[in-house]
Parts: C-alpha cells; sequence; structure tokens
C-alpha cells in the first residue's frame, strides 16, 4: 500500500506574550535552546514541510530556516488567524490539509500527527485533548489537523468577528483525540509566565521532556 504524503506543519508564534510581558516568548530557552528550537525538534519528523506563522519583521527568525507567515488578518485576531495563515500555505503546497502546532509548547507528543491522522476519516478538523478530572477532558486546540478546503470559510468568520477556536470548530464537526497525561504531566503544558518557563526548565533538566 502507497504510502500517504507527509502533512505540512505550521508552529503558531503569532500571538503578543502578554503574560510573559511581551516579545516572542518562543525565543526564551530550556536546555540552552530556544522553545522554537525544541518544538521544531519536536514537529520535523512527524510532518512534512515546516512554517513559522509569527507577526512583524521576520528576520528575527530567520536562523530557524522557516518560511514566516504573518497572520492574514489583522489585529492580531488569535490562534484561528494563525490556522488561517497555515490554511493558505498549505493551499499554495497543493496539500489537502495542515498540521498545527503551539510554539511554546516544548513537550508535545512525538506522536501527535499519527495519532491524529486516522480520525479525519470520521471529521473534518481533529484537535488533541488530554483527561481533565473536572471537565473530563481538556481541549488544545492550537494542536490539530485542518482541511485546506475549509480556509475561505475561516476567513469569512474571522473577517465576521469569529475569534474562538472552539466556537469555528465545533460549528464544522471538528472530533477530539484523547492523550494520556502520565502521572498528571500533561504533554501540552505551555510557558505562558516567567514561571511557568521556570517549570519547563525544571522538568526539561529532570528528563521529563
Amino acid at each position: 500500500m502507497r504510502e500517504a504524503p507527509a502533512i505540512p506543519g505550521v508552529i503558531l508564534a503569532g500571538g503578543l506574550s502578554r503574560r510573559m510581558g511581551g516579545g516572542d516568548k518562543s525565543l526564551n530557552e530550556i536546555g540552552g535552546r530556544s522553545l522554537l528550537a525544541h518544538v521544531i525538534d519536536r514537529l520535523a519528523p512527524q510532518a512534512g514541510p515546516l512554517a513559522l506563522n509569527a507577526n512583524g519583521d521576520p528576520a528575527r527568525f530567520a536562523a530557524f530556516g522557516l518560511p514566516v507567515l504573518a497572520d492574514p488578518v489583522a489585529g492580531f485576531a488569535g490562534p484561528l488567524a494563525g490556522v488561517l495563515a497555515a490554511l493558505d500555505w498549505a493551499a499554495d503546497l497543493g496539500a489537502g490539509h495542515v498540521a498545527t502546532v503551539a510554539a511554546d509548547t516544548p513537550f508535545f507528543p512525538a506522536d501527535l500527527v499519527a495519532r491524529l491522522r486516522p480520525a479525519l476519516a470520521a471529521a473534518p478538523i481533529v484537535l488533541a485533548a488530554t483527561p481533565h478530572p473536572e471537565r473530563g477532558r481538556m481541549r488544545h486546540p492550537t494542536f490539530g489537523l485542518w482541511p485546506v478546503a475549509l480556509r475561505h470559510d475561516l476567513r469569512a468568520a474571522l473577517l465576521a468577528g469569529t475569534r474562538k477556536v472552539v466556537q469555528w470548530t465545533q460549528a464544522h464537526g471538528a472530533v477530539e483525540v484523547l492523550f494520556d497525561a502520565p502521572e498528571g504531566v500533561d504533554p501540552f503544558f505551555n510557558v505562558n509566565t516567567p514561571a511557568d518557563l521556570a517549570t519547563a526548565r525544571h522538568r526539561y533538566s529532570e528528563g521529563c521532556a
């Protein structure tokens, strides 16, 4: 049987990093390397061509050697704007889907795309989730597989004011794939604050990546 082509991947780094005090939080280091470098290393074996969604001067990311995709909707419209940038880029590549991950989440599963991909047989959008003691499960909506066919719909939704990922994905029948959080260690732990960065550094130093 012929192997399916690799899905291209986009790392979402278009936020304002307010809780980190601004700047590019993905350039903060753990283990002597930037968060973004760790994310690239984790995604590269799982996906086809890679790109980075980020706003502002792309030259600050030149060392990573990735295409830098600005949000196609003005005004920092949130993660969905990054997803749209990813979909437009994937369409130019001739791909049917694109995978997205967050630039501030260095420990996400090494089998993320492989685990998500089979669910595309039942739904157009597939998102990651982990168990949650109170909610039952916690969505991680920046980690998913998205169909290029919905990019025009997403553009219209953004221009109409839609900002919540869950609102748009639920309207299109998204499903979730549940990933384990062994011993309560969330593989989708993300770095939002200086305290989170300290936690990530400790986790890395303890070999819990």
